[in-house]
């Protein structure tokens, strides 16, 4: 199950000194150099059999998240951590100790996880080389053992369909850049904070309204034994509001948004927060007096943000390379290469190296991969036709070199994942064209409405055989466009569902703005910052089922205040 979470909120941030901006090389990156050269050369000698490949990673974060809930300061804490994640080899590039075991006591992929090791966060290079030479001789003597198991495994099993190395062959890189860090007021921040979220103290009928800013300094270091060797930092943002109430049948309903950005002074002023807040509040009480819609099938528009998360789950997580190897995935278009797998008006790129599209900082910018490896521009999808998966160093048939894409959290394993997922129209139609396509179509249906999916709130898919290959995408904002021109009209209770062959095929049009979702995404290895970016689409077939819901009333009482007059 793959998923891309809008509520998880990035990590936060520092004012420490401790990783504060530097362009020469820090300790971390020195001890990781040193105890690289020493443990490849005497592993090399010593090992039985030894090592061909060794790869040192860690990830610094110093980070801040702040939480104030109706008023009232309800979190502010601050961490600084280190995280080693060592990967030791066996065997050489075509066949190693990271091989997929396959059969009911293996692995999808390989061992994926393992717990990163906590680093000291001193510069002191002896202790820091300590925790590295430790942890190098665990995964050593565990790379060791498990090599036997997948050569065993190899002469019991029937030959694999993809016989690509398990391992791609790199040049090495080198950089240094600057390490990032965030510096908050943070008394100011909290007063901010209490200010926001007791805007809602004004509505007795939203039972939680919280505001919250998390600023997060990440700083990696990769050394690997083919030379490579780098520093980098980067450093996101984002105030998060959350607000939640129930309707008279047992329904939650929430709003959610979140304002991203690489720094502090490109969050939104205190107008734009306070005017994001009352439509939160004005949709939620639409919401609970809204009907519940039954389950449809029939057109509908997704709006720009809407149509991110849709191509991102139904798409993006399916042309991600390690899922064309993997024989337990249901490898969607592994054999569609330079075949039309979407409409001949649509494109699709996915793009780390962009910083930001029209003035909006995207969350899956990023200068190396988890890899080493420079981020780079991928052309996946060229006027429907496939020419790319997003590549880690796990070659596949046809694909045998990283373009750019092994993403990873600590104690992950890299595999190939989304950065900045950009869905490009050309023949693109304003929004009132769009909305006319739309009646159009549901009359030619016989259908008296269609749908307007306005705002989305995340998602989920799965790509396994061994489940149905299938997408649901929670929408928030759903509107009712009636043929006969009644008003529009609001809804709610609906999952968006289906299958993704067959929901490609029904894309007819697209809209001429393109808006932006950043957001998480969690899936093999683990949850990594990304960003969809789509103009609004019309497709002439989308199906929605009912959301599931509590059957609690709401509550008795009132709240303290509203008891008293109201908030």
């Amino acid at each position: 199950m793959k998923k891309l979470l809008l509520i998880v909120a990035v990590l936060g941030f520092s004012t420490s000194t401790l990783f504060a901006q530097s362009s020469t090389p820090g300790p971390v990156l020195q001890a990781l150099e040193r105890e690289m050269k020493r443990a490849f050369e005497v592993l090399k000698q010593k090992g039985d059999p030894s090592p061909y490949f060794i790869s040192y990673s860690v990830r610094e974060n110093s980070s801040f998240n702040i939480e104030s809930s109706l008023g009232a300061l309800r979190s502010s804490n601050r961490e600084l951590s280190r995280l080693l994640d060592v990967d030791v080899r066996v065997g050489e590039y075509q066949l190693d100790s990271t091989h997929q075991i396959r059969g009911p006591r293996g692995t999808n992929t390989g061992p994926n996880f393992t717990y990163p090791v906590l680093m000291p966060i001193d510069n002191d290079i002896d202790a820091l080389r300590s925790v590295i030479w430790l942890e190098t001789d665990q995964k050593y003597k565990a790379a060791v053992e498990r090599f036997i198991q997948v050569k065993a495994n190899r002469t019991i099993k029937v030959d694999e369909e993809d016989t690509s190395a398990d391992l791609s062959r790199e040049s090495k890189q080198t950089a240094v850049l600057p390490l990032a860090a965030v510096d908050v007021d943070v008394r100011n921040w909290e007063d901010r904070l209490k200010t926001y979220s007791a805007l809602f103290k004004r509505y007795p009928e939203i039972y939680e309204g919280t505001v919250s800013l998390s600023a997060d300094a990440d700083n990696d270091y990769i050394v690997n034994s083919e030379g490579t060797s780098i520093q980098h930092g980067g450093s996101l943002v984002r105030l998060s509001v959350y607000a939640r109430t129930k309707a008279e049948d047992g329904m939650e309903l929430y709003r959610f948004e979140a304002f991203d950005a690489y720094s502090l002074d490109r969050l939104p002023s205190a107008e734009t927060v306070r005017q994001t807040i009352e439509t939160m509040v004005k949709d939620l009480r639409a919401l609970r007096a809204a009907p519940v819609i039954e389950p449809y099938t029939g057109p509908a528009i997704l709006s720009g943000r809407a149509s991110g998360v849709f191509f991102h789950e139904i798409f993006g997580h399916r042309i991600e390379g390690h899922r064309q190897k993997n024989e337990s995935e249901g490898q969607t278009f592994t054999k569609n290469v330079n075949q039309s797998v979407l409409p001949d008006f649509i494109s699709v790129i996915d793009d780390p190296t962009a910083e930001r599209i029209g003035g909006v900082d995207l969350n899956g910018h990023y200068a190396f991969d988890d890899d080493g490896i420079p981020a780079r521009k991928v052309n996946v999808v060229e006027k429907g036709i496939l020419k790319n998966f997003l590549m880690s160093r796990s070659p596949i048939s046809g694909f045998e070199n990283s373009n750019g894409h092994g993403r990873k959290a600590p104690g992950y394993r890299t595999v190939g994942r989304q950065g900045n997922l950009i869905v490009q129209a050309t023949n693109t139609v304003s929004d009132d064209r769009l909305r006319a396509m739309l009646i159009e179509e549901a009359r030619k249906q016989g259908k008296t409405f269609g749908l307007l999916f306005k705002d989305i709130s995340g998602g989920f898919t799965l790509t396994g055989r061994a489940s149905t290959q299938s997408f649901q995408v929670t929408p928030i904002m759903v509107y009712r466009i009636y043929v006969d021109g009644r008003p529009d009209e609001l809804v709610r209770g609906v999952d968006l569902i289906g299958t993704p062959l067959t929901s490609f095929s029904k894309i007819v049009a697209a809209g001429d703005k393109p808006e932006v979702f950043n957001g998480v995404c969690g899936a093999e290895s683990g949850f990594v910052p990304v960003a969809a970016i789509s103009p609004a689409i019309l497709t002439t077939q989308i199906e929605v089922q009912k959301k599931s819901k509590s059957s609690d009333r709401p509550p008795i009482l009132p709240p303290p205040l509203g008891a008293t007059g109201g908030r």
